[in-house]
């Protein structure tokens, strides 16, 4: 416990000395702002363009509250997730092209204790600025709009996080695999790819992890169920575990 506490530091630490923290949190800071303003602002910025035209009237409903989490949850499931991605490319790969972990593993670090580290310290920061962006979009969608109920919101927005977790879990299989930052990246491409495709398959659906990063949306605009995703949570949460283990039995095996 005491060497797991000890490298979650160090985690802490690279992660605030290279800004990649503090660029998480400002990223989705941003999107927590933009959404509700967003909601707000196209309204009024398609009539103006509407008035610049010979007659044109383009008459668009009044924005409300489910207008700005709509595009609160587009903007984290499309660039918040690519954001969350690319941040933690390199989690694994950079400690094999530096060679930092050499002195440390003959020193008696367990090589469980790295990646169960490192996953705790991305999932810490990825919740922490999903955390922010949701409090930041409910004040601003409160400020400017009425506020409305939430069905189930607890499976509506866990669900984007967990799918946020599978990526990191797929990141740190791919940098272990393959000991570089282009094989962690593909490797969460292709999975990402495959769970699309497999999307494609309406039975299929409700069982599909990449249905969490959005799709829960539908539950508020009442043409979801919670039933639809429940077994696709279970499945992410089960993968995200199983990945994890892989991991840990690839890195066990690894030469450093």
């Amino acid at each position: 416990m005491r060497q797991f506490i000890a490298f979650t530091k160090k985690e802490f630490r690279e992660g605030t000395a290279t800004f990649r923290a503090y660029i998480l949190l400002a990223v989705f800071l941003l999107f927590g702002m933009m959404s509700p303003l967003f909601a707000k602002l196209t309204p009024e910025i398609l009539n103006s363009l509407g008035d610049m035209g010979q007659g044109v009237i383009i008459q668009i409903p009044e924005p409300t509250a489910l207008d700005a989490w709509a595009q609160f949850f587009k903007n984290v499931s499309q660039m918040g997730m690519l954001v969350l991605v690319i941040i933690f490319g390199g989690i694994m790969s950079n400690e094999f092209s530096r060679g930092t972990l050499v002195n440390l593993l003959t020193k008696g670090l367990s090589r469980k204790t790295v990646i169960l580290s490192k996953f705790l310290t991305a999932s810490l920061l990825w919740a922490a600025a999903y955390l922010l962006c949701l409090v930041v979009c409910y004040g601003y969608t409160a400020y400017f709009f009425e506020s409305v109920e939430i069905s189930y919101a607890l499976l509506v927005f866990v669900s984007p996080w967990l799918f946020g977790e599978l990526l990191i879990a797929l990141l740190i299989l791919g940098g272990t695999l393959f000991g570089n930052i282009y094989g962690s990246l593909l490797t969460c491409l292709a999975a990402v790819v495959a769970l699309n495709i497999v999307s494609i398959v309406p039975r299929a659906a409700k069982y599909n992890p990449v249905s969490l990063a959005g799709g829960t949306l539908s539950i508020l605009y009442c043409k979801g169920t919670p039933s639809d995703f429940i077994p696709a949570l279970i499945i992410c949460a089960a993968a995200t575990i199983m990945l994890i283990v892989i991991s840990i039995l690839i890195f066990d095996k690894k030469t450093i």
